[in-house]
């Protein structure tokens, strides 16, 4: 018995924060896992800019709204779906993943609480657990099942190690350079071929 667990970001659709990047004309706002592997170190940056920049929660909403999963996703999950359990473990939001998460037809998500204001202004981010992503592959594997977890940041390192079989998908070279013994996919044709070898 096998659960396929994927991140979301970077793996299914675009990053939230980069397009938000875009949104803003604000360049600090691209920095994302792959680039400070600490995530609190990230999110505290994050929300020191968008409070610098007079930024809200609906300017991060929008930005989120306006993504479209990344072209092949939807038919990879449909593929993979219906050859493993799959869990989507990320770090990112709730709040934030709703819309992109409809368009590829609601898999099961774990991810974390972001706290607003009534000003409608973000106060603070809760996490679900201290590293999240290696205590759901444990708690699944503890059920008795056998994990292929996918990722392509810094922040999938622990969830990629803890499982049975990890795979980096389109990591970037420094990613690649640290972790040389993950198996990379380029793109979800060869995503699917290491699932298909991992059944």
């Amino acid at each position: 018995m096998k659960i396929a667990c994927l991140d979301f970001e970077g793996v299914l659709v675009p990053e939230i924060w980069v397009n938000l990047a875009e949104q803003t004309n604000i360049e600090e706002l691209r920095v994302t896992t792959r680039d400070i592997a600490d995530y609190d170190e990230l999110m505290r940056f994050r929300l020191d800019l968008m409070a610098k920049h007079g930024l809200s929660y609906e300017d991060l909403n929008k930005a989120a709204e306006k993504l479209e999963p990344l072209p092949g996703a939807l038919e990879f999950l449909v593929w993979l779906r219906s050859n493993y359990q799959v869990a989507i473990i990320s770090d990112t939001f709730y709040e934030l993943a709703g819309p992109l998460l409809s368009k590829l037809d609601n898999p099961m998500t774990l991810c974390h609480r972001l706290t607003v204001g009534s000003d409608g202004n973000i106060i603070d981010y809760r996490l679900r657990q201290v590293d999240p992503k290696r205590h759901c592959v444990k708690a699944f594997q503890s059920l008795g099942y056998e994990i292929v977890a996918a990722g392509d940041s810094y922040n999938d390192i622990s969830m990629l190690e803890q499982a049975e079989n990890g795979i980096l998908f389109q990591p970037s070279e420094k990613v690649v350079n640290d972790f040389p013994d993950f198996p990379v996919a380029l793109n979800y044709e060869e995503l699917k071929v290491m699932y298909t070898e991992s059944m």
